[in-house]
């Protein structure tokens, strides 16, 4: 698998969103997008799913292009901040949903759903409904509706934003977990800093429409835009004032 944006770029008027962006992510791999409310990663996600157009540029999935492709089409799954489940359809339905549309065979789902609720933990909650979950056991069954129909590429908008600290450090190794079993390359944004080092192997950040990408993550502590050094000066002031 490979995904590569050429010179991405979106206005909204008058306003540039997204400039002249260009991006790589290959096989396996797990991109963080570091960036601010507002710097564009999000527009930059629904680019890449088609639920939103370039004003200019290209998007190649396996060295063709998908820039014109139907959402449905670009096997490429968007999730959201928010868990979006169906809530009239139990725990063990919203995983099955994407299988069924691909017409598998009963058993087939069956098998496939049951392994992948035990993989998140959640095999006892099969029956239950959205709404008699906690906002950690949502978002797994968003991951496991997301991940079971094996897309060529997964992107996440800030997914774990809205969860508290503990049930976002767990989410945040079971996404990794479930990264390496299926074997799905991913772009992952976020704001967090310590969430992008933690998540991607490669780290890119985007302000005010401008992508970088940097080679590794020492390359990316060691710059000065980045944010680290802040972030450490920020911590070692509150740990000398104590």
């Amino acid at each position: 698998m490979r995904l590569e944006l050429q010179n991405i770029s979106k206005r909204f008027g008058q306003k540039p969103v997204l400039t002249a962006v260009d991006l790589e992510l290959k096989d396996n791999q797990v991109m963080s997008i570091l960036g601010k409310s507002g710097s564009g990663k999000t527009s930059l996600l629904k680019i890449i799913a088609g639920l939103e157009d370039a004003d200019t540029g290209n998007i190649f999935l396996n060295e063709t292009s998908i820039i014109s492709q139907k959402p449905n089409t670009r096997h490429i799954v968007y999730l959201f901040q928010e868990a979006l489940l169906f809530p009239h359809l139990n725990v063990f339905d919203n995983i099955a949903f994407g299988l069924q549309a691909q017409q598998l065979k009963a058993a087939e789902i069956d098998k496939r759903v049951k392994a992948i609720l035990k993989e998140i933990d959640l095999s006892a909650h099969s029956s239950k409904f959205p709404q008699q979950l906690s906002g950690g056991e949502k978002q797994r069954v968003a991951f496991a509706r997301a991940i079971i129909v094996q897309p060529q590429v997964l992107l996440l908008d800030e997914p774990f934003g809205a969860l508290d600290v503990d049930t976002r450090e767990t989410m945040q190794k079971l996404f990794l977990k479930l990264m390496k079993a299926y074997g799905i390359a991913a772009l992952f944004v976020t704001h967090d800093l310590k969430e992008a080092l933690l998540i991607g192997d490669q780290i890119a950040k985007i302000d005010k429409g401008y992508l970088k990408t940097y080679t590794s993550q020492s390359e990316f502590i060691q710059d000065a835009q980045s944010g680290v050094k802040e972030e450490i000066d920020f911590w070692m002031q509150i740990q000398q004032s104590k």
